[in-house]
């Protein structure tokens, strides 16, 4: 392209300190460096972990900064030693990446790379330490090696996978964080059998695409529990059958699960953080098989209780990470799950705003609106 090797000036939307609506800026975005290439970015969305470091509350404040890693776009240029894609190919960012070398890269059990495991402090390019975007020579901060929130960004090559170019981006961008969380949490990690009951904590993003993977499963109970009653409906959608409200109940809600299913649950999915959910999730699985599986993130504080004999009764509980997919190698064949219409991507997709009113991405959030909100760079 013609563009290759030279600076790009575009839009991008900054955020210049914490909590502050983001502002619409023209940045210049530098060539790639060796083992780095610079996106076109289509379309990308939101995801309540740019909020979060957004709002700043609990970490390191890294600003002025470009949030976004959830995205889909197209290959412009490539950097010195990048063989694996070309201009023109179509894309998803991820924020976390595989070198493809790591011992975690070469073993089949692990998705967390060495060199490209999320990094949130990072404001900057593993390769030189420097940022590729700048506004008046002074540097705008990265955000976990994507920054979608521009019309073109600068990624190391191992955090953008490769998928089929007839793909919708449009659809498909919401697979590159959240939406394959939720759903590898399911069908990777706690592997429900056919015809096994499920329990899933917490109807966000996460949890939904939790639920439709465990529908994808086979299960043929999977009960979603939330303290927001208002989310059941739209839950149904995504195969949940059964709900249970803690609020409605003054007994544990481990004990009302067990009540329902005769011992507890077959398998169960955490997707809030909260810790006594996470406590919740697993004591409810069934002795003898039950697993759990932990995906929210707890508070940096927060300590996992629980009675020894809950293990030792056989139960087994687990962590996952970006649900266990590798994203270079397993995003593609997550997309093709979509392109096969065995995963309904487009029922996630509840609102969609020009770049120019990212804003409203953020206020629909923060009011709990829809599940996720495409903003679509071109307008």
């Amino acid at each position: 392209m013609a563009t290759a090797g030279k600076v790009i000036k575009c839009k991008a939307a900054v955020a210049w300190e914490a909590g502050k609506p983001l502002s619409i800026e023209e940045v210049e975005v530098a060539p790639p460096q060796a083992m780095e290439v610079r996106v076109k970015i289509l379309y990308t969305a939101l995801c309540h972990t740019d909020v979060y470091f957004w709002e700043a509350k609990g970490q390191t404040p890294v600003f002025p900064r470009i949030f976004g890693h959830e995205a889909g776009g197209i290959i412009e240029s490539v950097g010195e030693g990048v063989t694996d894609v070309a201009p023109g190919d179509h894309v998803l960012p991820v924020f976390t990446g595989e070198c493809k070398e790591c011992p975690h890269c070469k073993s089949a059990e692990s998705n967390m790379c060495d060199l490209l495991r999320i990094n949130t402090d990072r404001g900057v390019m593993i390769g030189d330490g420097k940022s590729r975007f700048s506004i008046n020579g002074k540097p705008i901060y990265h955000f976990v090696g994507t920054s979608t929130f521009s019309e073109y960004t600068v990624m190391h090559v191992g955090c953008v996978a490769k998928i089929n170019p007839e793909a919708p981006l449009d659809k498909v961008c919401v697979l590159s964080c959240g939406i394959s969380t939720g759903l590898g949490a399911s069908i990777n990690v706690a592997k429900p059998p056919k015809g096994s009951t499920v329990a899933i904590f917490g109807l966000g993003a996460v949890g939904l695409a939790a639920a439709e993977g465990a529908r994808i499963a086979g299960a043929s109970r999977i009960i979603g529990i939330d303290l927001n009653p208002s989310r059941f409906e739209e839950a149904k959608k995504f195969g949940c059958t059964e709900f249970v409200n803690p609020k409605d109940h003054n007994k544990p809600v481990q004990q009302v699960l067990a009540e329902m299913t005769n011992g507890g649950v077959d398998r169960s999915v955490e997707c809030t953080g909260n810790i006594n959910a996470m406590i919740q999730a697993f004591e409810c699985v069934h002795d003898g098989w039950g697993v759990a599986v932990l995906v929210g993130v707890p508070h940096k504080d927060a300590e996992f209780k629980t009675h020894p004999m809950n293990f030792l009764n056989e139960r087994t509980l687990k962590g996952t990470f970006f649900g266990n997919y590798k994203p270079r190698t397993d995003l593609p064949n997550v997309v093709e799950l979509y392109m096969k219409k065995e995963l309904e991507v487009e029922k996630f997709i509840t609102h969609s705003v020009p770049f120019t009113e990212i804003n409203k991405a953020f206020d629909l959030m923060a009011k709990g609106e829809g599940i996720r909100c495409i903003i679509r760079m071109d307008n």
